[in-house]
């Protein structure tokens, strides 16, 4: 009977597995396809020139997960406490299972991230500052990407192509930024009413009646979380901005080692606005396979750099994404998790 339960809920997964292995193919493809636009020889110069500063690279981007780790041991309501050593270890893992499992990357991400610290908090309790830390973040990722595009455009003469999509950039931003400040604010409870509706027009009624009350306990505890501590507010959104921050002094670093020309932080910070736009329009694509080329090397020849350059950035990117995700499978491993056991103990958890 368990087996059977387990199976249909492992079913949705299985449903979209042949998507995720298109997707990526289309990436390693058109990674294949700007790798060899670009000259295989100028991106091996490139990362020949890096050589031990991708050292540097890799202690500059542990910054990035340090501080969401932190942040999210913030976003913990009392009396439960997230020790940061389990959430810079939940994150690591969870980002893992992300690069690793395609096409339902975010699904299974950031759940998961729960699921590693249940045995030190409550996993409601861990889902919901997740909720709460990844709000944080939505909101320092589109103020970061609002500048980043603004600064691009004010700054650079860019072809009409580019011009356009920047320009819908900012629209999109602007629009995200108030609606997710008002569903807040107003504490509308978005997802719940969102599962009901669906299960009202039988939309797999029977999982959405089980899934509205989860949903509207995550609500109130979001909400609890804002009326009673907004004076973390301050202290959060500084962690996610040194997120930012962090990948913009990681783009100037390694710009400064392939780059045959001194990049300036104004170039690092439009680059790193523009990954950030790449993964999130693109997570579904293991580690943006193609896109994070075509994007990076697009917006470097804007931006004055020589051929080449912007795909070497992306792949040595890359580099720093295996290298963490090598750590977070390690860390797996050493607790004695299996990725399938994992996954399904995470769906399991949140279908009870």
């Amino acid at each position: 009977m368990a087996n059977d339960v387990l199976s249909e809920k492992q079913t949705p997964s299985r449903r979209f597995a042949p998507l995720g292995v298109v997707f990526g193919l289309l990436g390693l493809l058109l990674f294949a396809y700007f790798v060899r636009r670009a000259g295989v020889g100028e991106i091996a110069g490139g990362i020949q020139r890096l050589g031990a500063g991708f050292l540097l690279i890799l202690a500059v981007s542990s910054i990035r997960y340090i501080v969401r780790a932190r942040a999210w041991s913030l976003c913990i309501e009392p009396p439960h406490e997230l020790r940061f050593r389990d959430a810079f270890a939940a994150r690591l893992m969870g980002d893992a299972l992300g690069n690793i499992v395609p096409f339902l990357s975010a699904a299974v991400s950031e759940p998961s991230k729960a699921v590693f610290v249940k045995d030190r908090v409550p996993l409601i309790v861990g889902l919901s500052g997740l909720a709460i830390e990844n709000i944080f973040y939505a909101l320092s990722v589109a103020l970061f990407i609002f500048t980043g595009t603004a600064t691009l455009l004010l700054t650079f003469p860019l072809p009409k192509g580019l011009r356009y999509a920047s320009i819908v950039t900012l629209i999109v931003t602007l629009l995200i930024i108030p609606i997710v400040y008002l569903i807040v604010r107003l504490q509308t409870r978005f997802l719940s009413g969102f599962i009901g509706y669906l299960g009202d027009r039988g939309v797999a009624r029977n999982f959405m009646s089980k899934l509205k009350p989860r949903a509207e306990a995550l609500e109130e505890r979001v909400y609890g979380f804002y009326e009673n501590t907004r004076r973390s507010f301050l202290s959060i959104f500084a962690l996610e901005m040194c997120f930012h921050l962090a990948g913009i002094a990681e783009v100037f670093i390694t710009l400064s080692f392939i780059s045959p020309v001194a990049p300036t932080l104004t170039q690092a910070f439009i680059l790193e606005s523009v990954n950030r736009i790449i993964n999130v329009t693109f997570k579904f694509i293991p580690l943006r396979a193609g896109v994070d080329e075509g994007g990076t090397g697009q917006v470097s020849k804007v931006l004055g750099f020589a051929r080449g350059i912007g795909e070497t950035l992306a792949i040595v990117r890359k580099g720093r994404d295996i290298f963490w995700s090598a750590i977070g499978v390690l860390l797996i491993w050493g607790r004695g998790h299996r990725l399938t056991q994992t996954i399904a103990d995470q769906n399991e958890k949140q279908l009870s």
